[in-house]
């Protein structure tokens, strides 16, 4: 690598990187200078470049250095700042635009070619590129984090003519004309002050003038004042010397004369005058702050001690939350004065001290998370190790460190990043690391705006033509992206410049993806010549660019219709990609003896609707099953490739049109190309087709089939777009970015014949014909149950047998709701129009969810819901009965014979819906009917029926029942109830026990099972009452007739209503029930001791008429069914203690015996042997003393009511004996015989165990300590039986049992 100080970025650094010198003037010192037309900075811009200057320089080191070059910067004291972002946007984009007027003036010339490229050097490149680049990193000056744009110097310049001089030095230094960033405490204010007198000798003599410069330097000090003179020419007279300002001046105009008023005196004046200040005041003093500094930083930073001090003092800081600036540092703090001390090395070229200076800062800014300013240090370490030409990795890894801590911190450091990814390119380029740059200049790409994107995407692409090999590819790839991002910012010529760049690289290549953006410019540079058929065929090659942003996909477009407009006549394509259409999605729906009620049934699966209809359809089906199949064997042999259709009846063909871009687009006059011709004319075509097909032409080109498709389709749209044989729709749409639709197409045939499907017409933006030839592409074919069918084109599957007029039901289901709450139960109305001349007969009719909806009969159109349901009601209601009762799945239903649909009339039949559980639920119904008089072709048809139920949650119900302890075949039942609406009520009505030896009672006799009848949204309840069982068993009496129907059927709310009840057993409610427990029996399979339950409810008076949508609708009646809730237990063993509850003794004869019996039931299908242990007390804790100890056996039910027994009134329940005490104390009562009974039961049989008790004291006592051990006796192996799991054994202990003995008189 050459010297790094004569690279590029070297000088760049000693331009950039200098002292800063503030100019305080007052207003008369510019009105002197504007003579001139000069500013008077400008005035003294010339003379602040220092070439050949020759100055010794010691900073910290004892050996001092010359400086040859040097650069002062001057800058107003309101310029002191951070310049607007707004404005440096803008002067930007003037010198990218300047740019383009000047150097692309000819745009018809040739594009370059790729060898006068490959033979470019990188000194040749646009030399506004560098302008640019200066430009950019000028919007970071005067930032607070860096101190090489902070003053070193100021210069206060004063007028001769002002008034009082002395005082308006002083005035100028005034706070209020002083930068914020000095006022702020982020710049030194003691800095090197500099006095200068300025007289204008167009005003008279300088005797005024030298007066006052006696008195400046009496006040201010001898050297640090200095009188210039100006405007010292005269009219014509002088050298003409503005040359030297107009570098300087670019706003200037070419007829202004700069400087007219300075001679050569005064130019070399204004020159001792500025090389006097560097030289002997500025370099001096900064030397000396070098100096200064650097012991003020060795005596607190350097050295062992102080970094161990440091570390300590920061530490703690490392946990704090990150922030973008860290903590403020003030101009007085260590740290900026490290950073002063840096940059002031920096700009004296002293290196070495300025990197030591910022890697000791760098490590502090880290630690305090100051990450603008670490990122800042290490930036100004990267350069310092360049211009050392040292550490070519170290360099790198500090520019990477710095660049990616800018972008770490968001948007205020991504101009930063920029700044630093320049200087990181300059390095790289200054090694020959053009492919390295190239990267970098991408990922400021990244950061910036568009326009400033562009300029970096396209030094990047000339860094990858410098590379060594030529990265080709990546060149152009960059020159299309930067050509693209100029568009985007409005820059057109430079975007034309990069794309014909571009063009060279990409020509012959199959690199499509970038091709696009070629194709484009190249189609517009072609119309822009007025060449608009060649423009036209490159815009057609991107018109699908579904891969662009939507910015260029739109330009494309619009451009495209603008060439064809400019065409001036009607514009045809073969096959336009826009829209694309998916011919393997192509849907034709047509009706042969398959028939739909709406759109939602065509879209259902066939193999639905087949399932659902093998049971009722005939066994031979008569007509194809599928579109794409071919015609079954007994048909027409002439015609078995073809599909059948009827007069009058339309073929709809769904077709899907995507738009491949993100914009939207407008499709008009869609239509299908059709021809109808007589059948034998159908069989000569086919045998020239096959003929075709069999020895295709090789010769002819793709472009010549296109054509030749084109004519022959155009062709046959002007011969048959006026026959009456056919009626064709059209249909316009618009398709937004990226949607995807299917259109439905319709010909409907209106004569006899064959009927083929050609292909699609239509306009895009009224502007262009587009034509689709169907045959052009083969279909895929669709196989029935795995049979694999011959390949056919698509056009024998797109050719349709019309044959005559046959008639053809429509049907809907009235009343259907969209969304009901789960349980509605109500009655619908299915409508059936045979709109033809014809009549039908033999009705049938699946229906897929038998759980939900149900046929009724005529009888039901007559009778009231749902008062027809209310007992002792003079309707008969009948259910019925579905043809397969074990199948829950499906149900037949056959019309009456005698109904037959004549031609013209609507036929009505009444169905029964209720929403069996929440959920979205698919209904299927299929009718099969016949025609009147057979046709040949076709002997009957189906009707499909599809709706979609949205059922929403109501009630929810839930059973709890437990065995009762005291009393056998009853049980005590929970019902919970759940109200899961959020905003309906429901009035509960009544509870229904499903089978006549249950029956449903209270827990108190005459008591309520359910006091509340009104459940609120989301309120829930909680019901208890018994159960009984009065089927009749060995051990209970005989029940009357009429005790079996009572108790089934109980009202539910407060006592004394009297709302009529309503009869489970009628229809509908009865059907229901039975395919409800068809489906929980599924669910809940092998459960033994069941019942079930209806709970039947309504919506209160006042909501009767609102559904869950708000819409008027019939009364309701929610009927909630719970099937099969298990009455079993654990134990298979029922026990129950039988004896007297009262006894009278006289204990002064002798103890008291008293005689019990146990009865024991076995509930199971198997014999059981148990054992009862009986468990003497032994102390006298076995008397009852105290009501608040209950027993164990006190937990769960038990009988609060003993029939003819003594009620105990005494605060005395009892509790069982635990474990005995000292044995001296005699027991309160023993059981006599034996402590252990074994007995065996059959199943399903009851055995009473007789038992003693001796008492030996009165009191009330319970007798409980007993346990009855039980176990099945299995006839077979339990694992082969599938009672693997099932509980075989186990211990059930004794329930209470009270008795009274007392003391007779």
């Amino acid at each position: 690598m050459a010297d790094p100080v004569n690279s590029f970025l070297g000088k760049m650094l000693l331009e950039e990187i200098t002292p800063v010198v503030m100019v305080l003037r007052t207003p008369l010192v510019e009105e002197a200078c504007l003579k001139n037309g000069l500013t008077f900075v400008q005035m003294l811009q010339p003379f602040c470049v220092f070439n050949n200057i020759d100055v010794p320089v010691r900073t910290v080191s004892d050996q001092p250095y010359r400086l040859h070059k040097f650069k002062l910067r001057l800058f107003y004291a309101s310029e002191i700042k951070q310049p607007n972002v707004e404005a440096a946007e803008e002067r930007l984009k003037q010198v990218i635009t300047h740019t383009a007027e000047k150097d692309l003036s000819d745009l018809h010339a040739d594009p370059p070619q790729l060898d006068d490229l490959l033979a470019l050097n990188s000194e040749l490149l646009p030399l506004w590129f560098k302008i640019f680049n200066k430009e950019l990193i000028q919007t970071l000056s005067f930032s607070e984090h860096e101190a090489f744009d902070h003053p070193v110097a100021c210069l206060f310049v004063v007028s001769s003519k002002d008034e009082q001089p002395i005082n308006k030095f002083v005035d100028l230094f005034n706070t209020n004309q002083l930068p914020s960033l000095l006022n702020d405490g982020v710049m030194d204010p003691k800095i090197l002050k500099h006095y200068l007198l300025i007289h204008d000798n167009q005003d008279g003599s300088s005797e005024k003038a030298t007066n006052v410069l006696t008195e400046m330097r009496s006040t201010f000090g001898m050297n640090e004042c200095r009188l210039l003179c100006i405007n010292s020419a005269k009219d014509g007279s002088e050298e003409r010397i503005g040359s030297l300002w107009t570098p300087y001046k670019t706003d200037a105009s070419p007829s202004q004369d700069l400087g007219c008023l300075l001679n050569v005196n005064d130019v070399s004046e204004v020159k001792d005058l500025m090389q006097d200040l560097s030289s002997k005041h500025i370099i001096p003093h900064m030397e000396q702050k070098i100096r200064v500094l650097n012991q003020q930083v060795s005596a607190t930073r350097k050295g062992f001690r102080n970094q161990i001090r440091n570390l300590w003092w920061r530490k703690g800081k490392e946990e704090t939350p990150d922030a973008h600036n860290g903590p403020m540092y003030t101009f007085s703090s260590i740290e900026s004065q490290i950073r002063v001390l840096g940059d002031y090395a920096f700009m004296l070229r002293d290196y070495e001290l300025a990197l030591s200076n910022y890697r000791l800062l760098s490590t502090d800014y880290k630690i305090d998370k100051a990450w603008k300013r670490y990122a800042g240090a290490q930036e100004l370490m990267g350069l310092s190790y360049f211009m050392l030409d040292q550490s070519r990795k170290e360099a790198e890894a500090c520019m990477e460190n710095a660049f990616s801590t800018y972008l770490k911190i968001g948007s205020i450091g991504q101009r930063n990043a920029t700044r630093c990814g320049l200087w990181w390119v300059e390095m790289l380029k200054a090694r020959d690391q053009y492919k390295e740059a190239a990267g970098v200049y991408f990922r400021i790409s990244n950061e910036e705006p568009s326009l400033h994107a562009a300029v970096m995407l396209e030094q990047a692409s000339y860094c990858y033509l410098f590379s060594n090999p030529p990265m080709l590819r990546k060149y152009g790839f960059h020159l299309v992206l930067a050509g693209n991002r100029y568009y985007l910012s409005d820059q057109r010529k430079h975007a034309i410049r990069t794309y014909r760049s571009a063009l060279s690289v990409y020509k012959g290549n199959s690199w499509n993806f970038i091709k696009d953006h070629v194709h484009f410019h190249v189609g517009k540079w072609y119309a822009f010549l007025g060449i608009f058929d060649v423009a036209v065929k490159h815009m057609l090659e991107i018109l699908a660019c579904s891969h662009q942003s939507v910015m260029t996909q739109e330009l494309f477009l619009r451009d495209f219709f603008q060439i064809v407009e400019k065409m001036g006549k009607k514009f045809e394509v073969f096959r336009l990609q826009l829209p694309i259409i998916n011919i393997s999605s192509l849907k034709v729906v047509f009706e042969d003896h398959r028939t739909y009620a709406s759109t939602a049934a065509v879209n259902v699966r066939e193999s639905l609707w087949k399932s659902l209809e093998e049971d009722m359809v005939p066994s031979l089906p008569i007509s194809r099953t599928n579109w794409l199949d071919s015609q079954p064997k007994h048909s027409s042999r002439k015609y078995k490739d073809f599909n059948i259709c009827v007069v009058g009846e339309s073929i709809k063909m769904d077709i899907e049109f995507k738009n491949p871009l993100q914009i939207p687009i407008s499709i008009s006059g869609v239509s299908l190309i059709c021809q109808l011709s007589a059948r034998s004319e159908t069989v000569e075509s086919e045998l020239v087709e096959k003929d075709t097909h069999a020895h295709p032409s090789e010769s002819a080109s793709g472009q010549t089939n296109d054509a030749d498709e084109l004519r022959k389709l155009t062709s046959n749209w002007e011969l048959n777009s006026g026959v009456s044989s056919f009626t064709l729709s059209e249909v316009d749409f618009s398709l937004r970015g990226g949607e995807t639709t299917v259109v439905q197409l319709t010909v409907n045939p209106k004569v006899e014949g064959v009927l083929k499907v050609i292909g699609v017409r239509w306009k895009l933006s009224d502007s262009v014909v587009s034509y689709y030839n169907f045959d052009c592409d083969h279909v895929k074919k669709k196989n029935v149950k795995g049979r694999k069918k011959p390949t056919q084109s698509s056009s024998k599957n797109l050719e349709f047998v019309v044959i005559k007029n046959l008639p053809k039901l429509e049907g809907c289901v009235r009343h259907l709701p969209g969304r009901i709450y789960a349980g509605d139960t109500r009655r619908l109305l299915l409508e059936l129009k045979n709109q033809s001349d014809l009549s039908v007969k033999n009705m049938k009719m699946k229906i897929s969810h038998p759980r939900f909806i149900i046929p009724g009969s005529l009888e039901d159109l007559k009778i009231e819901f749902p008062s027809c349901l209310e007992k002792n009601s003079n309707c008969e209601h009948n259910g019925v009965q579905p043809n397969s009762s074990k199948q829950p799945n499906s149900f037949l239903f056959s019309f009456p014979e005698d109904a037959a649909i004549q031609g013209g009339t609507t036929f009505s039949w009444p169905f029964w819906l209720r929403a069996a559980v929440p959920g979205r639920i698919s209904l299927y119904l299929s009718i099969y009917y016949e025609m009147e008089n057979l046709s040949s072709e076709m002997r009957y048809r189906i009707l499909r029926m599809h709706y979609d139920l949205e059922v929403l949650p109501s009630l929810d119900l839930s059973f709890q029942i437990s065995p009762c302890p005291s009393k056998l075949q009853e049980f005590l039942v929970r019902m919970d109830v759940v109200n899961r609406t959020s905003s309906e009520s429901f009035q509960l009505h009544q509870l229904s026990s499903v089978g006549y030896q249950w029956e449903i009672s209270p827990l108190q006799p005459g008591g309520a099972i359910c006091p509340l009848q009104l459940l609120l949204s989301g309120q829930a309840l909680s019901c208890f009452f018994k159960l009984k069982n009065h089927r009749k068993s060995t051990f209970d009496g005989p029940v009357s007739s009429h005790s079996l129907l009572q108790g089934r059927d109980v009202r539910l709310g407060p006592q004394g209503s009297n709302k009529t009840l309503f009869d489970v057993f009628s229809s509908p409610l009865a059907d229901f029930h039975h395919y409800e427990q068809l489906q929980q029996r599924k669910l809940i399979q092998g459960q033994q001791g069941t019942v079930d339950f209806i709970l039947i409810s309504q919506l209160p008076d006042n909501r009767a008429d609102r559904g869950p949508g708000g819409q008027s609708d019939l009364p309701q009646l929610f009927s909630h069914h719970s099937c099969h809730c298990s009455i079993a237990s654990t134990s298979p063993v029922w026990c129950l203690m039988n004896g007297p509850r009262t006894v009278h003794h006289n204990f002064s004869v002798s103890f008291c015996e008293i005689r019990l019996c146990m009865t024991v039931h076995n509930s199971s299908e198997e014999a059981v042997s148990i054992r009862i242990n009986t468990v003497d007390v032994t102390s006298s804790d076995g008397q009852l003393s105290d009501v608040s100890a209950a027993s164990e056996n006190q937990a769960g039910w038990h009988s609060v009511s003993l029939g003819n027994d003594i009620k105990v009134t005494s605060d005395v329940l009892g509790t069982r004996i635990g474990k005995g005490t000292s044995s001296d104390v005699m027991a309160p009562f023993v059981w006599a015989a034996s402590s252990s009974t074994r007995v065996e039961i059959e199943p399903n049989a009851t055995t009473e165990v007789p038992l003693k008790v001796c008492v030996f004291a009165p009191g009330t006592y319970n007798l409980s300590n007993y346990s009855v051990h039980w176990e099945v006796k299995l006839s077979g192996d339990p694992v082969s039986s599938g009672d693997s799991t099932r509980q075989l054994s186990g211990k059930s202990p004794g329930n209470p049992y009270y008795i009274t003995v007392l003391q007779s008189p």
